[in-house]
């Protein structure tokens, strides 16, 4: 992406709608089958899957060293630690040339992001299996053991909510989910601010529904 031109656009570049992997995705699966969004490039594009294969490997990697049976925990600790900032610094310096970019998953992304997992996972294993102090994580954990139920119907209400209609501010019909965000949060906040209170309240409101599910063992797998 660096190095090689892009037909019909020249030079290599890393810009939105005409590096070389929007290009090829465009090629191959055609706008119609790219981010709505864009129509241009997708952020989970054919050059981009590469790298994050990476990503997925890191951490197989990482649980494979954890499940070791033969290592002492101290020394798993140390020597993720140090993987970790190993890869924090190699992406730092790979970042010089190939930048840290999420929506092109760049290789550069990829050392950075897993550095920090790592060295996170090195904390968290060290606190939470080693020494036990577990008391503060049930609110991750209720999240964690349904996270693909979460994940799925996180995208699916708000879609279904926004498709019953309500008479908005000015009379005009508007989705319930946009009502409810001009009416519980927008007079109150700045506009970044009401994002965020958005955000955090639907984090809250499926935080009390899987902790609900978590208590009454309901946890859905695939």
């Amino acid at each position: 992406m660096q190095v090689v031109p892009v037909p019909g656009f020249g030079p290599a570049n890393l810009e939105p709608a005409t590096n070389l992997g929007a290009w090829l995705d465009r090629l191959i699966l055609g706008e119609n089958h790219l981010w709505k969004s864009s129509k241009t490039w997708d952020p989970e594009g054919l050059l981009s899957t590469l790298p994050a294969i990476g990503t997925g490997l890191a951490g197989m990697l990482a649980g494979q060293w954890l499940r070791c049976r033969t290592l002492e925990p101290a020394t798993k600790v140390a020597w993720l630690f140090v993987a970790g900032g190993a890869a924090i610094v190699l992406g730092m310096i790979w970042n010089g040339w190939f930048p840290i970019n999420k929506s092109l998953w760049t290789s550069s992304y990829v050392l950075y992001t897993a550095g920090i997992a790592l060295a996170m996972l090195a904390a968290l294993y060290w606190l939470c299996d080693v020494h036990g102090y577990r008391a503060w994580t049930k609110p991750f954990l209720v999240y964690g053991v349904n996270a693909i139920t979460v994940f799925f119907l996180s995208g699916l209400v708000p879609r279904l909510l926004q498709m019953i209609k309500v008479a908005g501010a000015n009379g005009e019909p508007v989705g319930l989910r946009t009502w409810l965000y001009d009416t519980f949060f927008v007079p109150y906040f700045t506009p970044i601010n009401a994002s965020l209170a958005g955000a955090i309240v639907c984090v809250l409101i499926w935080l009390g529904i899987l902790w609900v599910m978590y208590n009454r063992r309901i946890i859905i797998k695939v």
